[in-house]
């Protein structure tokens, strides 16, 4: 009976360990996007269009 309780307590902190390291590991992923496009070049098209 002790070593089913020792071994589910294993079991829960590597999963708690798995999770918090998962988790970290996604915050630290640098997102990136496309830049913004240039409202001087927005003014222009918009003018051709017109």
């Amino acid at each position: 009976m002790l070593k089913v309780l020792i071994l589910s307590i294993v079991i829960i902190i590597a999963v708690l360990a798995l999770s918090v390291f998962a988790i970290s590991k996604g915050y630290a992923y640098e997102h990136k996007i496309d830049p913004l496009p240039d409202d001087s070049k927005l003014d222009d098209k918009e003018e051709k269009n017109s």
